[in-house]
């Protein structure tokens, strides 16, 4: 048996920009500008063809997202953001 005689578990491994941005629930150009930005790890097939991005990536994004949501949320429920708390040396 090879590798292309798996099932699903293969099949599903890269997903398209147009994928990605339905499991995002945004648009394409969204996901460009991720992708553009680095952002959002990809790479083409090919030198000019489609974008894919890996799913495990995806879900790695996802998770940087709830924690950098999750930290920023942290900072400013904080009083150590306010900037009335600081004190001039």
């Amino acid at each position: 048996m090879n590798d292309f005689d798996s099932t699903d578990e293969n099949m599903d491994r890269f997903l398209t920009v147009t994928e990605a941005a339905e499991l995002l629930k945004v648009s394409a150009a969204d996901v460009h500008e991720l992708i553009d930005s680095g952002e959002l790890q990809a790479f083409r097939v090919g030198k000019r063809g489609p974008w894919r991005i890996e799913y495990e990536i995806l879900e790695l994004f996802i998770a940087e997202q709830y924690e950098d949501s999750r930290r920023s949320a942290m900072w400013n429920n904080s009083s150590l953001a306010s900037a009335s708390n600081v004190v001039d040396f």
